[in-house]
């Protein structure tokens, strides 16, 4: 193991208990996460976040205005396709119907 790891796993004791292969995982779906994040601009990334905020993490709770924000911005990050591209990355046989 090499320092930055050992350290790592230090100041996060559940990691030592998460094999290998989980941890690879995690961080791949990380890196997804962040290619569809970065469809938005920074300013869209912070203006999500207080709509969220704001929604207290449930998007009925925006006005008519807010919530068409959310919406654009949402459908900006394509959910659907970070959800297949995950499935397809993770799953044993590719996710794909045959």
């Amino acid at each position: 193991m090499n320092v930055a790891a050992a350290r790592t796993a230090q100041r996060l004791p559940g990691l030592r208990r998460l094999p290998l292969a989980r941890l690879v995982i995690l961080a791949e779906l990380a890196i997804l996460a962040k290619t569809h994040l970065d469809r938005l601009t920074p300013s869209e990334r912070r203006r999500l976040i207080e709509l969220l905020a704001q929604a207290r993490g449930w998007p009925k709770n925006l006005s008519g205005r807010n919530s068409r924000e959310f919406d654009k911005l949402i459908a900006k990050l394509e959910p659907k396709l970070f959800a297949h591209s995950a499935v397809e990355k993770f799953s044993p046989g590719g996710g794909g119907r045959d």
